[in-house]
């Protein structure tokens, strides 16, 4: 018994991290783009009418938009995710994400908190390596934003076109769906895209043939004369004009190419209304206003950093959507699924599930090889051993032929409500900044976890389920189970009648959908503008104060749309005014 729940165990430890960045494919018939270069290729100085830091899941249709009546240059500090053939075998989507070289597409940090996560570093962002959901934000939460709702639709039918589709539905998701309804998830929304109480079938952008299709595709909209995309290009820093009694005003981003060679991409004096526009994401767009003089004035100082602006609010907000889950071993064989059906609750707790990952080999592996580096770079004193992980390893290796007879079901909270800051490591953009999200927090956070959990066990005991699990392994094993797995470096509470409050408080991991760090009416205005400057906004997830739906994709990748057109509008109406 000792052996199989080790290897139970251990196989867990690598499903956790690999589940939700599953399926890493593309089209053979990748888009082949003219503006596409490598930074190394820049001039010393270059000049465009608008500069976007961050080619991600807003930096792409942002460009897009933007290039249909200006010059655009996008900045991305990572590669293109056509370059490796090998993108496109599925089973090797584990080796790109646990690869720690420096131009890997996924930079591995550990929160303050002790939680593991990653950040996205290729054309494309998050939507390269996530597991591929895809869902509107609520009607509410537009309301809510300001956002101008027709526009919304329009900008996300625009996205759908060339990235979303309905996914199959087999067993396993049939029946967490089915599940789902018996727990009382009521009513059943089928296919949608709109974010609905309930049980629904969401998009994906998987297509039929399992390729993924990512925010790098928009660039498929992109005006190819008026369009430059530099790759592998590392902002260093913003740069303003600090005229006496004038506000400061961006006009130059400093940038290095991969091989340290020096460059600078400056605004064109044409238009008034050229301008930077940061979408460096939740972690990113926070960390190089820091580097370029805006934020709290006493930690810009102590870094040696000349303060532009002294915006305390900036690295403020910071929330990261805690996941908790369930593995669950199948006595029967299940597909390789990824998240495809939600179950929306009443309680603000989202149910998703996947299913039958083989991909355990090569990340467990890494982990094996890396684990005390990964420690070691946090400070943080190390919960496993590195023999300990030796084994999850050989462990795993037989499983390496197979689909793992197993899946998970997880939940998601709203929000979330708790928050935390991020503060700069160095003054080296490549470097991490020290991010700390507060998981649980707030008592209401917790309270949603745990009706969350409680629908997951009504899901696991439900009749509909009830092929894919061992009638002799209770719900409070599977709980017992996930206790003793080192899934973060948090303390433990191990006892045979833990609470799922410190269930959830012990256990938590990331879903990768942080944000906050530049938020609206603190850090930027209504129209994303940065407080205190000019001709520079922000735009993307860090504008958030909670996360849209039950992925956040499709709105941030609506949103570089969205906004692309309104300042499109500004542009053509001042030029209108003009004439």
């Amino acid at each position: 018994m000792d052996s199989e729940c080790c290897k139970i165990t251990t196989c867990l430890v690598a499903l956790l991290v690999g589940f939700m960045f599953h399926g890493l494919c593309y089209s053979e018939k990748a888009p082949y783009y003219t503006f596409l270069k490598e930074a190394t290729s820049a001039p010393e100085i270059s000049f465009y009418d608008y500069i976007i830091i961050g080619g991600g899941t807003s930096g792409c249709p942002l460009a897009a938009t933007l290039s249909e009546n200006a010059t655009v240059l996008v900045l991305e500090r990572g590669g293109s995710p056509y370059s490796n053939p090998r993108m496109t075998d599925m089973t090797n989507f584990a080796t790109s994400l646990s690869d720690i070289s420096p131009t890997s597409m996924s930079q591995q940090f550990i929160s303050e908190d002790g939680v593991y996560n990653a950040r996205a570093r290729v054309l494309g962002g998050g939507s390269v390596l996530n597991a591929g959901f895809y869902t509107r934000a609520s009607a509410h939460y537009v309301r809510r934003v300001g956002w101008w709702q027709p526009l919304v639709d329009q900008s996300y039918q625009w996205v759908e076109k060339k990235v979303a589709f309905e996914p199959p539905m087999l067993e396993w998701q049939s029946a967490v769906r089915d599940g789902l309804l018996e727990a009382g998830v009521l009513p059943y929304n089928g296919f949608t895209y709109d974010h609905l109480y309930g049980t629904k079938v969401g998009g994906t952008i998987f297509d039929r043939e399992g390729h993924r299709h990512t925010a790098a595709d928009l660039l498929e909209y992109a005006h190819p004369e008026r369009t430059t995309v530099l790759l592998h290009a590392s902002v260093q820093r913003i740069l303003f004009t600090t005229k006496e009694r004038q506000r400061p005003r961006g006009y130059c981003v400093v940038f290095d190419d991969e091989y340290g060679g020096r460059h600078r991409a400056c605004l064109n004096n044409n238009h008034p209304k050229n301008e930077i526009i940061l979408s460096a994401g939740a972690l990113g767009s926070p960390q190089v206003l820091m580097l370029s003089g805006i934020g709290p004035a006493h930690h810009l100082r102590a870094h040696g950093i000349k303060v532009v602006v002294d915006q305390p609010m900036v690295g403020q907000g910071m929330s990261d959507n805690p996941m908790n889950l369930l593995f669950i071993p199948s006595p029967v064989p299940v597909e390789a699924s990824l998240i495809q059906v939600v179950g929306i609750t009443r309680a603000d707790s989202y149910i998703e599930t996947a299913s039958g990952l083989s991909f355990a080999y090569s990340w467990a592996q890494t982990l094996a090889d890396n684990y005390a580096l990964f420690s070691n770079q946090t400070g943080q004193p190390s919960m496993v051993t590195p023999e300990a992980m030796a084994n999850a390893f050989e462990t795993v290796q037989s499983f390496v032929n197979g689909t793992l007879r197993a899946g998970v079901i997880i939940e998601k909270i709203m929000g979330p409500i708790s928050t935390g800051h991020l503060q700069l490591r160095s003054t080296n953009p490549n470097d991490n900044p020290s991010v700390t999200f507060n998981y649980f927090q707030e008592p209401e956070d917790l309270r949603r976890c745990v009706e969350g959990m409680k629908t997951i066990i009504n899901v696991i005991n439900s009749r509909a389920f009830s092929k894919f699990r061992y009638s002799e392994m209770s719900v409070q094993a599977l709980i017992n189970l996930m206790v003793n797995i080192p899934t973060n470096l948090r303390p433990r509470h191990v006892n045979s009648a833990t609470s799922l409050e410190q269930f959830c408080i012990d256990t938590v991991t990331t879903i990768w959908h942080y944000h906050g760090g530049c938020q609206t009416n603190r850090v930027v205005d209504q129209d994303y503008k940065v407080l205190g400057v000019d001709a520079l906004r922000v735009v993307d997830g860090s504008t958030f104060y909670y996360s849209p739906g039950t992925n956040p994709q499709a709105t941030v990748m609506m949103l570089g749309r969205y906004m692309g057109v309104r300042i499109l509008h500004e542009r053509e109406k001042l030029s209108y005014e003009k004439n």
